[in-house]
């Protein structure tokens, strides 16, 4: 009888506890999108450039920093070319099925769109096959960011 009333609480308990939770949309580190850097600046300036608060903007719940107002307005008529794929999470582990951070400065523009990679090694690794990690990506995202 105890053994069956354990049983009942545990199964009890379980049923009583939150949802696992998901990782949001954007990874953003203190609530920035890409750490502060500007994301058109990989477009434009074909390296990282970091934001400022002068010229930012709220976006699938991350604030986005710009280096300048004329960048920060050409996210705002078009975020889908300048946001990172993947949500800005690395795009080696979303070939992968999971989620990592990302470090600013390990990034790819390919086929005009920008990937964030969790380090410069790792981003070694996903240059060895851009199109092929990308496919596997594309098949994978958005699932990894549930937990």
């Amino acid at each position: 009888m105890l053994t069956r009333r354990l049983l009942l609480a545990a199964a009890l308990a379980a049923l009583a506890m939150p949802a696992a939770a998901e990782e949001p949309p954007i990874f953003a580190a203190s609530e920035l999108a890409i750490r502060g850097y500007d994301p058109v600046a990989y477009f434009t300036e074909g390296k990282p450039v970091e934001g400022s608060a002068a010229h930012q903007l709220m976006w699938m719940g991350a604030t986005w920093r710009f280096a300048s107002a004329a960048n920060r307005d050409r996210f705002e008529r078009n975020p889908q070319k300048f946001a990172p794929q993947y949500g800005g999470y690395c795009a080696f582990a979303a070939s992968q099925g999971y989620v990592a951070p990302t470090d600013p400065a390990a990034f790819t523009v390919h086929d005009g769109k920008l990937y964030l990679n969790y380090s410069q090694r790792i981003r070694r690794t996903w240059e060895k096959d851009i199109p092929g990690h990308v496919s596997a990506a594309n098949a994978n995202w958005p699932k990894p960011l549930k937990k």
